[in-house]
Parts: C-alpha cells; structure tokens; sequence
C-alpha cells in the first residue's frame, strides 16, 4: 500500500462527507471535512486487511467514528465555540457531542465505505486477497 492510495481515500472521504452533510442539512465545517477524509483514511487501511469482513469494519469504523466525533465536538463546539453540531436534544448523548443514535448512523454509513475502500483498492491494482502486510514496506502501517 502506497501513500498515494491512504491520501486518494483521505481525499475520497473529505469530499463525499461534505457532500453529505450539505445535501442533509445544507452546510458543512472545514473540521467536518477534515474529519470524513481521516475517517476514510483510517477505513481504507483498516479494510486492507485479508480478514476483514463488512460487519467488523462496520462496528470498528462506527467506533472510530463516534470517538473522532466526541473529539472534534469537544474542540469545536466546547473549546472553540463554534457550534458546528449540538445532540443535546437526542437520546443517550455525551456532553451533546456524540450520540447513540448517531453511532448506529455510522454504522450503517461505513456499509458504502466498505465497499468504496474496495474499489479504491481494486482502482490502484491492490487486491482484497492480499494483505497489507504482505506487501513490502507497509508493515509498520499495521
């Protein structure tokens, strides 16, 4: 796996997320962004590995997920103050900053990541039966 692959999926991923965001609730924050092309980052390495399957990579990318949430919504929301996002209103959330509900979005949301990680893989010629730790110099990506 080359790094050229890890940032074309942070670019997939900050792009897509934006997108997202604009279309369900008409705007997005540059630390939103930012935080989508991480995330996809992280899936794609992640789902790189042979023993991957969708639902493990769907419970872990939801983890993630909702920690890189909690972590972004303290600094922008609590530090910085500038109300990016409030769940205050939802159900079983953490200081307005994450949510259950959400979490379960996550995971229904990295269904599509899967797969978009495979056919980045599949774009730059690394094949789901290979391993990243089988290929040179990527082992302490691991």
């Amino acid at each position: 796996m080359k790094l050229s692959q890890i940032f074309f999926a942070f670019l997939m991923g900050y792009f897509i997320y934006s997108l997202l965001e604009i279309v369900g609730r008409g705007y997005t924050h540059w630390t939103m962004a930012l935080t989508g092309g991480i995330v996809l980052a992280a899936l794609y390495v992640i789902n790189s590995r042979r023993t991957m399957t969708l639902i493990k990579s769907c419970f872990i990318g939801s983890v993630l997920i909702t920690v890189l949430e909690l972590i972004v919504g303290i600094f922008d929301n609590i530090i910085m103050g500038w109300n990016v996002w409030d769940y205050t209103d939802m159900p079983l959330n953490v200081l307005g900053q994450i949510c259950l509900p959400f979490s379960g979005l996550w995971f229904l949301l990295c269904i599509p990541a899967y797969y978009l990680c495979r056919a980045i893989r599949i774009q730059f010629g690394f094949h789901r039966n290979e391993d990243i730790s089988d290929v040179k110099g990527t082992h302490h990506l691991l």
